[in-house]
């Protein structure tokens, strides 16, 4: 995983420093960092290079759904400090982070114009998707942000929708995707596998019991796909393993509880810490959770999935 070492990060206004800009910019959330994201950042970032200014993504935390209904919010594809990385990975120069509060929340859609775009980041050309909404209970959308462009000196550049596949791409149908457990167009939209960042979970030794080199993921509050059994890849630190990895709540052993469970297959010994950074990537969804009668049963399972896995990666190379 890259560093954000290359990109400013600002996590308020006041960490602007005077006379930041020109720039050229972009609103978002940008929960995943998907194709359609991309796309709007790599014109930000080339714009902003022809005219010798600089590539802002204007981001938030938390996520205004998380803050306006809480109860509703969308469990999010990537936590803010992924967020970044892969905001820096795109080549811009900057990214704002706005911290979402009730102050944000109740400011109109001309003030956060005039005192953030034009007033702290000279915005000179802002890129957006046709359906961008902002202000004060999202009162203002792209005509009225053209018109105060034209008052603010300012451009508004347009993005449509872009489709994958004849898919069109958005976090929305990413979440759906990632929660039914459609691994493949989840990666489409992605334009990478879906992944979860964590670290490891000491648990009761399900795996050890049956010899299995595995690894448990931490409690995890964002999103994750489906119950159910999956092809994975995982790497903890440094080191890349190929992986079969349960979503669910290991309904086979009484009381087991949820969990995030993956068996290695091409295990080395290796040091871990309850720190080590683990990334675990979903390729494919093998089948559905399974309540089996004996743990003898789930064993010969696991050994079924472990060999179309392997296949799976064969294929792969």
């Amino acid at each position: 995983m890259n560093d954000t070492a290359s990109i400013a990060v600002f996590r308020s206004l006041a960490q602007v420093p005077a006379g930041f800009g020109p720039t050229v910019a972009t609103i978002g959330n940008f929960d995943g960092v998907h194709c359609g994201h991309r796309q709007i950042l790599a014109a930000v970032l080339a714009e902003a290079q022809s005219l010798r200014a600089r590539a802002v993504a204007i981001t938030f935390d938390p996520h205004p759904e998380q803050f306006l209904r809480p109860l509703h919010a969308p469990q999010l594809i990537t936590p803010l400090p992924e967020r970044i990385r892969l905001l820096a990975e795109t080549g811009i120069d900057a990214v704002l982070v706005l911290p979402f509060d009730a102050a944000l929340a109740a400011k109109p859609a001309r003030e956060f114009a005039q005192s953030i775009l034009a007033d702290i980041l000279h915005v000179c050309s802002l890129h957006e998707g046709a359906s961008f909404r902002f202000g004060r209970r999202a009162e203002a959308g792209i005509e009225q942000l053209h018109a105060l462009g034209e008052e603010m000196d300012f451009t508004l550049r347009l993005h449509p929708a872009v489709k994958v596949r004849g898919l069109e791409v958005s976090s929305s149908a990413i979440r759906e995707l990632v929660a039914a457990g459609d691994m493949r167009r989840a990666r489409w939209m992605l334009g990478r596998p879906f992944a979860v960042l964590a670290t490891q979970k000491r648990d009761r030794g399900v795996g050890t019991e049956l010899l299995v080199p595995t690894i448990n993921l931490s409690d995890y509050v964002g999103l994750l796909p489906t119950f159910g059994v999956y092809v994975t890849r995982i790497r903890v630190g440094e080191r890349l393993f190929e992986g079969v990895t349960n979503v669910g709540n290991r309904p086979t052993f009484a009381g087991a509880g949820f969990s995030v469970e993956t068996h290695i297959l091409n295990f080395e010994p290796m040091e871990m810490t309850a720190e080590t950074p683990i990334e675990l990537e979903f390729l494919l969804r093998l089948r559905g959770e399974i309540q089996w009668p004996s743990p003898e049963a789930l064993k010969a399972q696991i050994l079924r999935d472990v060999a179309e896995a392997k296949r799976f990666f064969r294929l792969a190379k």
